[in-house]
């Protein structure tokens, strides 16, 4: 889940136009798709742009309308942008769940205390996601984000490395 500044985190990205009365294809980066139909807003790109919602439906994407942009000429140039919410409208998260947006950028350390490097990014995959560690020299290592491996989030990272996992 990218994070564009302090107080916005990314729940999605418009993936394409769907038909021509304005709908917009959505990745949800969420883990609950029906939190789009209590939206009254998302903002959109890098610039932020503020549209007000007219529409939800979901399977598994989500298609969203914007209030007087229900034509696909009005909207089609949001095609691969990110949409975002204010970060109050966030969903409250189990323990031991989080948001990516609030990972990256944390130390990573092995249990024995030593630096391994930065997390950069969060790859999502159906069985596990993959933690992608960048370390001083600019190495990129790939952690199973499962609870062997994953030891600790706090201010920092804790994981326990196995033989072979960090050349």
């Amino acid at each position: 889940m990218k994070k564009i500044n302090n107080n916005k985190t990314c729940i999605g990205k418009i993936i394409n136009t769907h038909g021509i009365k304005g709908e917009l294809k959505i990745d949800p980066y969420t883990f609950d798709t029906n939190r789009f139909s209590k939206l009254d807003r998302v903002y959109v790109g890098d610039d932020l742009e503020k549209f007000y919602i007219k529409k939800v439906r979901t399977n598994n994407f989500v298609y969203l309308v914007f209030k007087d942009n229900e034509n696909i000429n009005n909207v089609e140039h949001l095609k691969g942008s990110f949409i975002y919410i204010d970060d109050e409208e966030r969903l409250e998260l189990s323990k031991d769940q989080y948001y990516v947006s609030d990972l990256i950028g944390k130390e990573v350390y092995d249990t024995s205390d030593n630096y391994i490097g930065i997390l950069k990014d969060v790859l999502e995959y159906p069985a596990n996601d993959i933690f992608l560690i960048e370390s001083e020299d600019k190495e990129i290592y790939q952690i199973p984000a499962v609870k062997e491996f994953i030891k600790s989030v706090d201010s920092v990272i804790k994981i326990k490395i196995i033989e072979g996992m960090i050349l």
